[in-house]
């Protein structure tokens, strides 16, 4: 069993050193953001910029791989990484940091649609499940590791930027040394708004204002724990907590999605997210175990609604059409990933720094209502002609490449070999 999944242990090796780079250095300019007095508009214009840039290297990354292959495509990101990661170790400037934070965001979509399509190209009908399962636990394990690492250094001193510089080098090892087959070149991405909405208003809308709350907390997080008064390694665990209490709580709320309309589900947790967040707002919490517990309840309910919003809009899509919404819906959620940062900014600047939460209990209920109104337009999908509940990470870490990863898309393409009146031209794969 073990020389089965052996082919794939170097990619998965890259991955992980990838992601705990891009875990480290996302927490750690926040901080150090904070600690060096830039305005909160600044800080929340780092995760605007970087889901700015992971967006467009979706767009446009497939045309450099065409061009000059995936290994020196490769090459390229991960030393780009690096690069950046180095020089805002070295040159301390909001300005600069929020451009080279956009080209982090690129340089990381780049990346990991390049490791996607290497771990499709060496799984198998049989093992394409425990592949995907493999690849979501090294990404939510890798990025936790980054997270933690920088309660381990100094925060104003340049070896934290050093360290994420040397993860972003260490992911060429094993990929330069893998075996692994070239992969078909990138399909393009394509983003169909009117189709996605028609097929389902709840996702489309969703996993916008999914994206907003997560945005918003993803990049501000850290901020409002320095302002708080936390640790830096609680603000650490703080933040893997809220990731790995909704990793955990995925699999049961989606379950129960499974046996009843999805929305009612969907309602539920958003409204439930809304209300730990204003808890937080009312109680303005400052004592750690307080803020630890409550953070983590909220993203046990708020980490699981990005699934549940791609399993409600697969339910409605054909099996030909899967990969198509799934990596529509993906990039929805990347634009509202973009909005975030600057209505939670924007708040923190104004009130508290709970104010974080009141942008993330806004999206949420928005979210929570617009569902339930939902229910009363459309009639929920049959229990026997729904497709089953797939855990997905709503890290910003995942591009539509990791599509080819997922079972279902084996039925797809199963589907369009028996289809006389298709398309020869590669469609856009998603998560």
């Amino acid at each position: 069993m073990l020389a089965t999944y052996r082919p794939i242990f170097s990619l998965l090796c890259g991955t992980a050193f990838l992601l705990a780079a891009s875990g480290l250095h996302g927490l750690l300019l926040p901080l150090r953001g904070q600690a060096e007095g830039f305005s909160t508009a600044s800080l929340g214009l780092f995760g605007t910029a970087w889901a700015g840039g992971f967006v467009a290297g979706c767009y446009f990354a497939p045309r450099l791989v065409r061009k000059v292959g995936h290994v020196r495509s490769f090459g390229v990101f991960a030393a780009s990484g690096a690069i950046i990661a180095l020089l805002t170790g070295l040159w301390v400037d909001e300005y600069a940091w929020i451009a080279l934070r956009a080209g982090t965001g690129f340089t990381m979509a780049g990346a990991f649609m390049i490791i996607e399509s290497w771990l499709n190209e060496k799984a198998t009908n049989d093992n394409r499940g425990t592949v995907f399962g493999l690849y979501m636990m090294v990404t939510y394990a890798s990025i936790m590791g980054g997270q933690m690492i920088v309660a381990a250094g100094e925060i104003v001193s340049a070896a934290l930027f050093m360290v994420a510089g040397i993860f972003f080098c260490a992911s060429l090892i094993p990929t330069a040394i893998s075996s692994a087959a070239t992969p078909e070149p990138l399909a393009d991405v394509k983003l169909d708004l009117k189709g996605l909405y028609n097929n389902s208003p709840v996702a489309a809308v969703g996993c916008v204002l999914v994206g907003v709350a997560n945005g918003a907390w993803g990049t501000l997080g850290a901020v409002y724990g320095a302002r708080v008064g936390i640790s830096t390694a609680e603000i650490a665990l703080m933040m893997s907590l809220v990731v790995v209490a909704g990793a955990v709580t995925q699999l049961p709320v989606g379950r129960a999605s499974d046996r009843t309309d999805r929305r009612y589900v969907l309602a539920a947790a958003a409204f439930g997210s809304a209300l730990f967040a204003l808890l937080v707002f009312a109680l303005a919490p400052r004592s750690s175990v307080a803020i630890l517990v409550l953070t983590a309840a909220y993203g046990a309910l708020a980490y699981t609604l990005y699934s549940i919003a791609v399993a409600h809009a697969n339910d409605h899509a054909s099996t030909e059409d899967f990969v198509k919404v799934s990596g529509g819906l993906l990039l929805l959620y990347g634009f509202g990933t973009m909005i975030g940062p600057l209505v939670g900014a924007f708040l923190m600047a104004q009130m508290r720094p709970e104010s974080l939460f009141l942008a993330t209990a806004l999206a949420h209920l928005s979210l929570g209502g617009y569902a339930m109104l939902r229910t009363t337009r459309r009639a929920p999908v049959p229990l026997e002609d729904r497709e089953a509940f797939k855990t997905l990470p709503s890290e910003r870490a995942v591009t539509p490449q990791a599509g080819l990863l997922d079972p279902r898309a084996d039925q797809e393409a199963h589907a369009a070999s028996d289809d006389t009146i298709g398309t020869s031209e590669p469609q856009p794969q998603a998560n």
